[in-house]
């Protein structure tokens, strides 16, 4: 009975091999030689030389964008030391303005209530000048009373003098001669009593006219001592209205002076900031963002299709719709752009926005993100290269940090933004599970665009995105 052949045996006979030809093949063994000591050390040393040259030119480069990321961190170190001493001057400079503001303030309203002194007493000084007036017309009347007056005093001084000059005439007559003259004893008795009373009449009006001419010589004088009074206030009130009219206009002077250098110090802060904002713009370069070559976009984009899957050219297509690889990043400040949360809107992006701004360090009054759609009536708010809402950023920012090792991920690096929104179109093209291929890559694409309204995007966006791609896709491959 013959005993079959085991395959161990078959397999590892040293003669057979159950998958090769019993024939022999063309025998690509060579003899062995001797080589020289010598020979072998110049082989040597010609071979390390070669490997040298050869590795040196590969690792040349290497080497130089060591160097360069070492000067750009050193230029960035510099750069943030120039930027917090011109912070610091900000700060100092409108400190001063601000005192100058603050003093300008205070002269404005020293020189708007001295105006409305120096009116009071301006009106003051008219009255004074109308009572003025009233008085001189009231002596000038009394004046006129006293003339009359003693005119008519002196009338009647004359009267009484006459009348005493017939009385005593009459007084020197004789009896005889009395009764010659007036044969009627009684007509002489009556005439003699007439003067009597004209005596008396007289007298009484020599007095009242005396104390009438007294009373107008006391009001006179009243009435002057009236006028002098209200000179000397007249002349008092012309001198403090003078005198605060000065002082109005050394403060007006001083105030004029203060908002001179309020502005020369508005001017320097604003010359400052510029600064600031320039080199700001400088280490945001550093970090990775703004404006890049379509070469720098693709690496970009590999990266991220590394990372995520996500097809290069796809991803390239959005993100030049987005932001034409990241040259329009928005011009608008977050106060007018963004979402600003309850109760007028039931999306908040403002308090995300803040809260991403501070975890990087960018001052978010300076930070410009995408202005609103008017004709749409949407709000903007997008932020960096990819566009992304602060919102959406929050749910994408920690696995990007993750796949980046960049912590905090920021949507202004460009690494970071590319990666995120990979994420964010492998995310929508899951979406699109019941399309594949191209119709696939354009659901995706008008969900990265519009969200929930998608559908109507399809042919618009969506088809500019696919289009766009194809193109990426042939520049690709002549970078290839």
């Amino acid at each position: 009975m013959n005993k079959r052949p085991s395959t161990f045996v078959d397999i590892k006979s040293e003669k057979t091999h159950s998958f090769s030809k019993r024939e022999d093949r063309v025998d690509l063994s060579l003899p062995l030689k001797r080589i020289p000591l010598r020979g072998a050390i110049k082989f040597l040393s010609v071979s390390l030389i070669v490997v040298y040259f050869i590795f040196g030119l590969v690792i040349a480069p290497n080497s130089a964008d060591l160097f360069a990321a070492s000067k750009a961190e050193d230029e960035r170190a510099a750069l943030e030391k120039e930027l917090k001493e011109l912070e610091a001057k900000s700060k100092e400079l409108a400190a001063v303005r601000d005192q100058y503001r603050a003093q300008g303030n205070t002269l404005a309203s020293e020189v708007n209530r001295l105006d409305a002194e120096i009116a009071a007493l301006n009106n003051q000084i008219r009255i004074i000048t109308l009572n003025l007036e009233r008085l001189g017309t009231e002596i000038v009347e009394t004046e006129g009373e006293i003339i009359s007056t003693e005119t008519s005093l002196e009338k009647s001084r004359k009267a009484v003098a006459s009348a005493l000059q017939f009385m005593y005439e009459k007084d020197q007559e004789s009896l005889v001669a009395v009764l010659l003259k007036n044969p009627n004893l009684s007509d002489f008795f009556t005439e003699f009593n007439d003067l009597m009373d004209i005596q008396n009449t007289l007298r009484q009006r020599i007095k009242e006219m005396t104390e009438l001419r007294n009373s107008l010589l006391e009001e006179k004088d009243l009435l002057s001592m009236q006028k002098e009074e209200v000179a000397a206030l007249a002349i008092f009130q012309r001198e403090q209205a003078r005198a605060i009219a000065s002082t109005k206009n050394v403060k007006g002077d001083l105030l004029e002076k203060t908002r001179g250098n309020e502005a020369a110090y508005q001017e320097l802060l604003e010359d400052n900031e510029a600064k600031a904002a320039a080199i700001r713009k400088r280490i945001f370069t550093l970090l990775g963002g703004g404006e890049m070559s379509f070469e720098d976009a693709y690496n970009f984009a590999k990266y991220a299709q590394n990372l995520t899957g996500t097809r290069a050219a796809f991803l390239l297509a959005i993100l030049d719709k987005e932001s034409a690889l990241g040259k329009y990043v928005g011009s608008c400040t977050y106060h007018t752009a963004m979402a600003p949360g309850p109760p007028t809107s039931k999306r908040d992006d403002v308090t995300p926005f803040l809260q991403i701004t501070k975890e990087l360090g960018l001052d978010p009054e300076s930070t410009m993100v995408s202005c609103p759609i008017s004709q749409d009536g949407a709000y903007g708010g997008a932020m960096g290269p990819s566009q992304f809402i602060p919102t959406t950023w929050m749910f994408y920012k920690d696995l990007v940090a993750k796949l980046t090792g960049n912590s905090p991920a920021s949507p202004w690096r460009n690494e970071d933004a590319f990666v995120a929104t990979a994420l964010y179109i492998k995310d929508a093209l899951n979406s699109c599970g019941q399309y594949s291929g191209t119709e696939q890559e354009r659901c995706a694409a008008a969900r990265y665009y519009a969200g929930g309204n998608w559908s109507r995007h399809l042919w618009t966006y969506g088809e500019r995105v696919i289009q766009r791609a194809a193109q990426f896709e042939a520049d690709i491959k002549i970078i290839q």
